[in-house]
């Protein structure tokens, strides 16, 4: 597999985003490997970015906060934009359909899940981190700690390893179209 598309399997806030799971398939169609795998990079390539401009910003603007409501607000937009492209992500990669391979339906699947376990994980974060009192630097910064603890943990248990994301024949795809470059 291709190193951008592990790079863009193991993206996370802060450190390793890792997958795996089940997911229940809805009535999606087989497509060639070549095609599938356009289609999942295609659709992971502008989460990924958006995850990214969203932490450099989150950084930025954390790092010019005065207060625990400001460091309140830049987290929640932070964890709701994640959570927002992680499910448009979920959702393109759920209509790419099935990779037409051995296990097809399980690796569409392993994908799946994945995007939905982060937009979970990020989502909780973020309902997390809206409820705190902002009136108490430290306790609130100490449940912040707590709350990217619990997201970094949500991941944790779920890892996925690449190098078993189906048969060689995906793989390969993987490595040769142009968007997974």
């Amino acid at each position: 597999m291709s190193p951008w598309v592990a790079g863009l399997l193991a993206v996370g806030l802060g450190g390793g985003l890792l997958f795996g799971g089940l997911f229940v398939a809805c009535d999606r169609s087989t497509v060639e490997p070549a095609t599938w795998a356009k289609s999942v990079c295609s659709a992971l390539a502008p989460w990924r970015t958006k995850v990214a401009d969203l932490t450099a910003a989150a950084q930025r603007e954390i790092g010019q906060a005065g207060t625990p409501a400001q460091t309140k607000q830049t987290l929640t937009t932070l964890l709701g934009g994640a959570a927002d492209a992680s499910e448009q992500a979920r959702s393109k990669v759920s209509a790419a359909g099935i990779p037409d391979v051995d296990g097809g339906d399980g690796v569409a699947d392993q994908f799946v899940t994945a995007l939905t376990r982060a937009r979970d994980a990020y989502g909780h974060a973020r309902t997390t981190v809206a409820g705190l009192d902002t009136g108490q630097a430290k306790p609130f910064y100490d449940a912040v700690d707590e709350a990217f603890t619990r997201l970094n943990d949500e991941y944790a248990g779920s890892a996925l390893d690449i190098s078993e994301v189906g048969p060689e024949e995906l793989r390969r795809s993987f490595d040769e179209v142009p968007e997974c470059r």
